[in-house]
């Protein structure tokens, strides 16, 4: 039987809640729960009780879920395999892993790494982590432990894994290449990377490092990556990368042979020796071409008959030509997309919106000099007014659609007229706008599959696109001056990459189709929050009670699909 028992201690009342049965015929207390004093429990029946102390809130759904992608790939221990075993502390695969994390999560500097990561989940995970440990000399020195060699090899390991646990579809690979800027001095000679280039946003004026990126379709996975000179033109690594690329898929795939995959990588990397290379080594491919290069198609009007609209892609009509393109005869599919056309257009109205405008005012300066209005400065000549008109139509297409006429003028002023061409300009948009021209030795694929496979360029376009994001991009910042370390930054870059493409994969084969963006926004607002409350009476330790953040119907169906409610439970 129950009862509940009073208690009279040191002239206080307490309360019992116990439970009483007959042993061998005696009543005997089976056990007994202590209640308190009679305020205690009127409080607790009333629905209050003790208020916590205070309350610990970590970032826990995107560490928790980016953990997991990380003990899935066995990177530490593949890590400390290559590297060897620790000497004391964190590994050298737990600082890697560690710096993959914060790249795939929130990039910060060495220095300020314990700060982030001390208010995430992820400490529990690494229990020998402090800040004496996670500082950024300790870094530097466990990055120096990983030679070039070792690079290649970390990640062959990595990826031999995921391709055993994955079931990755490697018929189409995307290749592009991109460059990021640096602040390394232009003094400084113990970096040969950095080095100054044509910067594709437009940091002409700073040194930069270059690299490149074989990206699977299936999901955004990288599954190559090279980190090299910052002046290299994009066509001339093409084939040292090509080769690099087809030796390392042999080496994954073994004695097994390797997957007929399709390579697809845009018109910069085009030229005869690289077409030959591609032959040499039997790849099959999709890329494009310029249009200027080919100009009997690019004559072809966009309502000629030949165009066959694609039912599998709305909105484009195509036709296909065989001609012997860079010593071979290959596939030529001329297509036309209303969409690109569209955007094609606007551009160029914008564009010449503008170089009217200059024009304009070029024109009205130089009518003002020859009326005596403008009396000051060097008088224009008409070699400097055509420099200018050519600078102002410097733009694609405005040299074709606006006209421009100098010619000499009163008081040793050259006179400008200027207009638009209306038969070049309705030329230009019946020929050349919406219109793309895409070659490959796909003979026996549908136009509909080579269109398809070349848009799936825009895959790899959004990886460098969110790798230069400045608030959850993955490369910057980077406050490295040798080629060592930026190698390494660059290999827990990628596994950043890695990791995020696996876990937007995993969601979006569960069937929520949302972008990375979303993913790491949900995932990264889910926070744990633990409750300290006063001890009790003979208690050594604080109470703790530990809660999630309300979470949206979005990120609770998240925490499900990628197992983080397990964790939840364990935490």
């Amino acid at each position: 039987m129950e009862r509940l028992e009073r208690k009279t201690i040191k002239g206080h009342v307490y309360y019992y809640y116990s439970k009483w049965a007959r042993v061998e015929g005696k009543p005997r207390r089976l056990w007994q729960k202590y209640l308190g004093k009679l305020d205690d429990i009127v409080q607790a029946v009333q629905g209050g009780g003790k208020e916590p102390l205070c309350a610990e809130i970590f970032e826990w759904g995107l560490p928790e879920a980016l953990w997991r992608e990380c003990c899935r790939a066995d990177l530490v221990p593949l890590v400390n395999r290559q590297c060897g075993p620790r000497s004391r502390g964190l590994s050298t695969g737990e600082y890697l892993a560690i710096a993959a994390l914060n790249r795939a999560i929130r990039p910060h500097s060495k220095r300020s790494l314990w700060q982030w990561f001390s208010q995430t989940v992820l400490l529990r995970h690494f229990p020998k982590a402090s800040p004496k440990r996670v500082t950024s000399q300790r870094f530097w020195d466990h990055m120096e432990r990983i030679q070039a060699s070792d690079v290649l090899a970390i990640w062959q390991s990595v990826l031999e894994r995921l391709l055993q646990r994955e079931d990755l579809d490697l018929s189409s690979i995307c290749y592009d290449g991109t460059n990021y800027y640096t602040f390394i001095s232009t003094f400084n000679s113990h970096c040969d990377l950095a080095r100054r280039g044509k910067n594709k946003q437009g940091r002409d004026n700073l040194r930069q490092v270059s690299y490149a990126l074989f990206c699977c379709a299936d999901g955004q996975v990288p599954l190559y990556f090279d980190v090299y000179e910052g002046n290299r033109n994009d066509s001339k690594q093409f084939p040292v990368l090509l080769n690099q690329f087809h030796q390392f898929l042999q080496r994954l795939a073994g004695p097994a042979r390797l997957p007929e995959t399709t390579l697809i990588f845009d018109k910069g990397n085009n030229s005869a020796a690289n077409f030959a290379q591609l032959d040499q080594l039997q790849v099959f491919f999709v890329g494009s071409v310029k249009l200027d290069e080919h100009k009997e198609l690019l004559q072809v009007a966009n309502d000629d008959p030949r165009f066959i609209a694609c039912a599998a892609v709305p909105g484009t009509k195509a036709f296909r030509v065989t001609k012997k393109v860079y010593g071979r005869e290959r596939t030529l599919l001329v297509t036309y997309n209303q969409n690109l056309f569209n955007a094609q257009w606007q551009t160029l109205q914008n564009d010449m919106a503008k170089a009217s405008e200059k024009l304009s005012a070029l024109q009205q300066r130089l009518d003002e000099r020859a009326q005596g209005l403008i009396k000051g400065g060097k008088t224009p000549t008409s070699t400097s007014v055509q420099e200018q008109c050519a600078q102002i139509r410097k733009r694609q297409h405005l040299k074709k659609v606006i006209t421009v006429s100098v010619m000499p003028g009163s008081n040793g002023v050259p006179r400008l007229q200027y207009g638009v061409d209306a038969a070049a300009l309705q030329t230009l948009a019946n020929t050349y706008l919406g219109k793309t021209l895409l070659i490959s030795n796909r003979s026996a694929w549908l136009d509909e599959q080579i269109i398809k496979a070349y848009r799936s360029q825009f895959l790899i376009e959004d990886v460098f696109r969110e790798s230069k994001d400045r608030r959850r991009g993955s490369w910057w910042p980077m406050h490295h001056w040798t080629d060592s370390k930026i190698r390494v930054h660059g290999l827990y870059c990628s596994l950043a990459q890695l990791l995020r493409a696996l876990l937007l994969r995993r969601v979006r084969q569960a069937g929520v189709q949302v972008s990375l963006k979303r993913l790491l926004e949900e995932l990264g607002s889910i926070r744990e929050v633990i409750n300290i409350y006063p001890s009790k009476r003979g208690e050594k330790t604080l109470p703790q009670h530990t809660v999630l953040s309300r979470r949206s119907k979005l990120q609770s169906r998240l925490t499900a699909i990628l197992g983080l409610e397990e964790a939840k439970a364990v935490s």
